[in-house]
């Protein structure tokens, strides 16, 4: 097994601390979160991972050395887009291939099975410009996958997705983690987090404010939700027993709860009152909730 190892990592730009002491490491394939805001410092710690930017302390090693083209084979997808307008997709995307030590043939071969797999072939003779914020991602997204990297850091990768693109992006990062690739994935999205992180840390103003293990994480809050679809509008009876109603639509209501009893009882007055329900679920709180939890009592 490898290790990715986040060791204090700290950035300032003038009076202002852009991150402040990050510590992490991810030592088993998989994809560990980093979450948080705009401007909280996800992609300043990425930078400095990767030596684009220098830290002010801290480190930042695979298997204890610091991380170089030559010491792990990474991919890097940037929030930005970094291909070239101008020039042939299959010509640019063959040529970062090149860069990263492959052949010629080698990097063709695998930029060829990329698009097919990210269902773009009928773009490989296009300049980049011709194409839509989101196949430019995914052109993106091929030119950092294209030597079969060991580490793969992705920073907002679902930007400028339309839906279609976004499933298929879900499906081709759950391949990369089940072929036991390490991967670290930014994003202020916290459902997106949510759905493929084993392990997450959560930064707010620079700081790492909760990081470990999600499930974990979540089971501490314990049971806090309840959702509920029914025939009739059971609002009214959920105030009766002094229940908050956190949102509501045509669909569903959802309940706040101090734990399984509330939901109990309340599950109870309705089969009373003849309300059978449609949907009836207990849960954890969301990672959007805890973080809403967290930064107000950072603050």
């Amino acid at each position: 097994m490898s290790v990715l190892k986040i060791d204090g990592l700290t950035k300032s730009f003038g009076e202002k601390v852009a991150v402040d002491a990050i510590s992490f490491q991810i030592d088993s394939p998989g994809v560990m979160g980093l979450i948080g805001t705009n401007g909280a410092g996800k992609t300043t710690t990425i930078r400095m991972i990767l030596g684009i930017l220098e830290a002010d302390e801290g480190s930042a090693t695979w298997n204890g050395a610091k991380i170089t083209r030559e010491s792990v084979r990474f991919g890097y997808l940037p929030e930005e887009r970094g291909i070239y307008p101008k020039t042939k997709v299959i010509d640019q995307l063959t040529y970062f291939g090149e860069l990263r030590g492959m052949t010629h043939a080698d990097a063709k071969a695998s930029s060829l099975r990329l698009m097919e797999r990210l269902e773009v072939t009928e773009y490989i003779n296009m300049t980049a410009d011709k194409l839509s914020k989101g196949n430019q991602q995914k052109i993106q997204l091929i030119a950092a996958m294209i030597h079969d990297p060991e580490l793969i850091i992705l920073d907002e990768p679902f930007s400028g997705l339309d839906p279609v693109n976004t499933e298929m992006l879900r499906a081709f990062i759950t391949e990369l983690a089940a072929n036991n690739k390490y991967i670290l994935m930014s994003s202020h999205q916290m459902s997106t987090v949510e759905e493929f992180s084993r392990d997450l840390v959560m930064l707010h103003n620079g700081k790492t404010i909760l990081q470990g293990n999600l499930k974990q994480i979540k089971a501490g809050y314990g049971h806090t939700n309840l959702v509920v679809r029914a025939d009739q509008d059971i609002r009214a009876l959920a105030e009766e027993l002094g229940l908050q109603c956190v949102r509501t639509d045509a669909q569903e209501s959802e309940f706040k709860i101090s734990g399984d009893e509330d939901a109990k009882t309340m599950l109870m007055r309705m089969t009373e009152r003849g309300i059978i329900p449609v949907r009836f679920e207990i849960r954890e709180p969301s990672l959007h909730e805890i973080f809403l939890e967290k930064v107000g009592h950072s603050k």
